[in-house]
């Protein structure tokens, strides 16, 4: 069985996706950037970028019943390995033990050029 998550607390998609879909226990949300859902507008700086992408990751957990600490997986996606110490701090603030798996990785642009995005994985139990 698959469910489309949706919530009007994290942007909507950008393109021909969901924010998450559940397929039987896992969750799968899709990257989220630093755009605020209430004004559109992208966050400035990495520090504002990354704890609005914390947020929308939260708000599509919570429309899912779930939380941070059911995520099994998350992927990082940052514009530069400059930025992975202050990511690294905040995205951590977030997080209790276990933590969940991650890759992190640099890429070389991110849509509408923002500096990080994330997608992560949900075990639903």
């Amino acid at each position: 069985m698959r469910k489309e998550i949706y919530t009007e607390e994290a942007p909507a998609a950008i393109g021909p996706y969901s924010q998450a879909i559940e397929a039987g226990d896992f969750i799968y949300v899709s990257g989220q950037i630093g755009i605020n859902p209430e004004t559109g507008e992208v966050a400035d700086g990495i520090d504002a970028q990354t704890k609005q992408v914390m947020h929308n990751l939260q708000a599509i957990l919570t429309k899912s019943d779930s939380d941070f600490s059911q995520v099994v997986k998350f992927t990082i996606y940052i514009d530069s390995m400059d930025n992975f110490a202050t990511v690294n701090d905040i995205y951590g603030s977030y997080l209790t033990q276990p933590y969940p798996s991650r890759a992190t990785v640099e890429v070389s642009r991110l849509p509408k050029n923002v500096l990080i995005e994330m997608d992560a994985v949900v075990y639903k139990q």
